[in-house]
C-alpha cells in the first residue's frame, strides 16, 4: 500500500507538539556541577613518575598534539663492577588541546600507565595558543582522575602484585635471619 501524501509532514509536526508541550529542564550549570558518567573524556592527566619517555604516545597520535623533550643521563652502576646505564629523563611533556580530539589513543599505548583521563572540563582560554598544557598542569589533572573500579573479590591477585609480596617476604625473611645471626654471634662474645 503507498504512503498516504503528507503523513511524513504529519509525523513530524506532531512530534514537535509534543516537544512544546513538555517543561524544559535548565541545567544551571556555573552554580551547580553537572553529574559527569565515571569514564567521562575531559583532559588527559600525566603522572610524571611513569613516564619513560619511550614517546609512542607522541608517535601514535593522529593528530601529533604531543611534544616531547628529553634527554639521557648517565646512570651510576648498581652493583660493583656493573656498568653505567642511561637513561631518557623527560624535560618536556605538553599537549596541545586545540588539536587534541580525544579519541585516548595516547592513553591506550601508553606501556607504563603514565597517561590517564580525568572528567576536568573546565580549562577554555581566550587565546587558542594557551591550550597547550605543559606537564605541570598535566600533573595538576592527574589528581582529579577517579580512582579505578573495583576488582572483583574472587578474582586472582595481580602478578606484579604476587612477585613484589614474595620479594618482600623473602627480604624480611633475609633481614630476620641477618638479625638472629648479630644477637647469636654478640651473645657468643659475650661468653
Amino acid at each position: 500500500m503507498p504512503p498516504i501524501p503528507g503523513s511524513g509532514l504529519a509525523k513530524g509536526l506532531a512530534v514537535t507538539l509534543r516537544t512544546m508541550t513538555r517543561k524544559s529542564v535548565t541545567e544551571q550549570y556555573p552554580d551547580a556541577q553537572p553529574e559527569l558518567p565515571p569514564r567521562t573524556r575531559g583532559v588527559i592527566g600525566l603522572f610524571e613518575e611513569n613516564c619513560t619517555v619511550c614517546m609512542l604516545c607522541a608517535r601514535e597520535c593522529p593528530d601529533w598534539c604531543i611534544y616531547i623533550d628529553s634527554h639521557k643521563e648517565t646512570v651510576p652502576p648498581a652493583v660493583e663492577g656493573g656498568r653505567e646505564r642511561s637513561r631518557n629523563v623527560l624535560d618536556r611533556f605538553a599537549i596541545d588541546f586545540s588539536l587534541c580530539m580525544y579519541c585516548g589513543i595516547c592513553i591506550e599505548v601508553c606501556p607504563f600507565d603514565a597517561l590517564f583521563w580525568s572528567p576536568e572540563f573546565e580549562y577554555a582560554e581566550t587565546d587558542i595558543h594557551e591550550l597547550t598544557h605543559e606537564r605541570d598542569k598535566l600533573r595538576e589533572w592527574m589528581w582529579t582522575v577517579p580512582a579505578p573500579p573495583a576488582l572483583d573479590p574472587a578474582a586472582e591477585d595481580p602478578k606484579e602484585l604476587v612477585t613484589a609480596r614474595k620479594a618482600a617476604e623473602k627480604l624480611a625473611a633475609a633481614e630476620a635471619a641477618a638479625t638472629a645471626t648479630a644477637a647469636v654471634e654478640a651473645k657468643g662474645d659475650e661468653s
